[in-house]
């Protein structure tokens, strides 16, 4: 099964590197909008996201209207000794500095933490998703573990190519509750 999810995000990482920078901004605009207008969004006081890397959905935008709406941001900083997500809340996107695998990550001295239970909806990143809300991601699995004691919505950002039909799931692999992809937006049962 390690072969598999390996050979599939070799296989959605290819398949995105074929996008130009004009398709990615284009569908990523698209995506952005179709995520201001569900429920959950509307909603949500304090939200927790990443700081997305090409090919991931871009979220710079997602997180300006998220300010300009009043609600809080928090972005995930990786504990590797524990492998395990605490999300920090940011204000400015000068609170970020560069770590491994060129991830943005907030500054620990210039932001404070938030529990799980204080973000209303949390964006999840992923590399390739089912209709039904299964979601293969990068392969560390710091959101399977943070996702299993998250108790808030949960939406994935993704382009309509990282959708597949089916997925190998682990029993330690974590579902979203929706899905919004450039040409669809999926609802699962979870």
């Amino acid at each position: 099964m390690d072969q598999q999810k390996k050979d599939l995000r070799k296989y959605i990482k290819n398949t995105l590197a074929q996008l130009t920078e004009a398709q990615y901004m284009q569908r990523s605009e698209i995506i952005a909008h179709k995520l201001f207008q569900q429920p959950a969004w509307e909603k949500a006081s304090s939200i927790g996201i990443t700081i997305s890397l090409q090919p991931e959905v871009d979220t710079y935008a997602i997180i300006k209207k998220a300010w300009e709406e009043g609600k809080t941001v928090s972005v995930p900083k990786c504990e590797p000794k524990e492998r395990k997500l605490i999300f920090r809340t940011i204000t400015d996107f000068k609170q970020l500095e560069r770590v491994y695998f060129q991830l943005l990550e907030p500054i620990e001295a210039q932001t404070k933490a938030k529990k799980a239970e204080e973000m209303d909806l949390l964006i999840v990143p992923g590399l390739a998703f089912t209709a039904s809300g299964d979601r293969l991601g990068v392969g560390g699995g710091y959101y399977d573990r943070f996702l299993s004691f998250y108790g808030g919505k949960t939406i994935a950002l993704a382009f309509d190519e990282q959708i597949v039909r089916t997925l190998p799931v682990d029993v330690y692999d974590q579902s979203v509750m929706q899905i919004i992809t450039d040409a669809k937006v999926y609802n699962s049962n979870v």
